[in-house]
């Protein structure tokens, strides 16, 4: 793979790797990140699938991919990967593997499989320095199963779980575990978070990773229509109001340093971001829940002072 960085959407690979007719929710954000990480890592790959949204995208005998898939429990889908590295690195070395025929190995998760059930199967692996991708797409619920609370649900988001009511009139009143922060604690070799509204940076960052050997961890922020709330049209403009906000900041990390690849000259205010999905309504009606909306801008000005980011 070529790794010079490409500087305009009209550089990104012609190719596709993944073709159209999937079963995925139209308008969902997750489905364009793959069609871009494909993009960028080619058709050489083995994807070990944990169980979630993205599960029906392969139902045998069809698939939409040119490469291999394999399911597994959504606790352990990165000890899959190790399985089929190892036996990828005998082969080769017993010379029953031409070294041009080796596979790159990529776990696809969603949230619920990354910040939750299998995050102790992901932290054994980056430990054991394993040389794998792991793309975690993250719409913040245990999409597939009806938009229960995960651990990346965000603060005052209605779940199925986390419904606004008397006693809890925020819905969820749990912040969004810092997935990042976790994972970059373990010193990986690269690691990044991603966005389907900005695949330059996207792009840039397979480029990079590409240099390095052991865990290369992508975590990208999804919108999802049926679980947010809104029409499948708009998808695009909330991936980037995330970004635009300051709610979903890029950056990337190399052995554990941290640089973000992307600052807004002018960050828009995060009540943008939240008033057109139906979990956030409850903020606005049928009154406007001033607390919780200050506390959310709060979150987001700290984290970017704390970074010495704001304009």
């Amino acid at each position: 793979m070529d790794t010079a960085t490409i500087s305009s959407i009209k550089e990104l690979p012609p190719e596709e790797n993944m073709l159209p007719g999937t079963p995925a929710c139209a308008g969902c954000g997750g489905l364009l990140t793959l069609r871009y990480c494909l993009k960028a890592l080619g058709e050489k790959i083995v994807i070990v699938n944990a169980a979630g949204c993205f599960t029906l995208l392969t139902i045998y005998p069809f698939t939409p991919f040119q490469n291999s898939w394999l399911y597994t429990a959504m606790a352990c889908a990165p000890a899959g990967a190790q399985g089929i590295r190892d036996a990828l690195d005998i082969l080769i070395k017993k010379g029953k593997l031409d070294p041009e025929e080796d596979l790159k190995v990529v776990v696809l998760t969603g949230d619920g499989s990354a910040y939750d059930m299998g995050l102790s199967s992901t932290s054994g692996a980056i430990y054991r320095n394993l040389d794998f991708y792991y793309i975690c797409y993250d719409n913040e619920a245990y999409g597939n199963t009806g938009f229960q609370r995960s651990g990346a649900t965000p603060f005052a988001s209605r779940t199925g779980t986390t419904p606004p009511g008397r006693m809890r009139p925020t819905g969820a009143e749990l912040p969004k575990k810092n997935l990042f922060d976790i994972w970059n604690s373990h010193r990986p070799s690269y690691l990044a978070t991603i966005s389907p509204a900005y695949p330059v940076d996207l792009m840039n960052k397979f480029k990079k990773a590409e240099q390095f050997k052991g865990p290369k961890l992508f975590i990208s922020h999804i919108p999802c229509p049926p679980g947010w709330g809104f029409d499948p049209s708009q998808s695009f403009r909330l991936a980037k109001l995330s970004v635009e906000t300051g709610l979903w900041p890029l950056k990337e990390s190399v052995h554990g340093k941290v640089e973000h690849t992307f600052v807004p000259k002018k960050f828009k205010p995060v009540e943008e971001y939240l008033k057109d999905q139906e979990r956030f309504s409850h903020l606005f009606k049928p009154v406007r829940q001033e607390t919780a909306l200050k506390s959310i801008q709060e979150m987001v000005d700290d984290y970017w002072g704390k970074h010495e980011l704001l304009p």
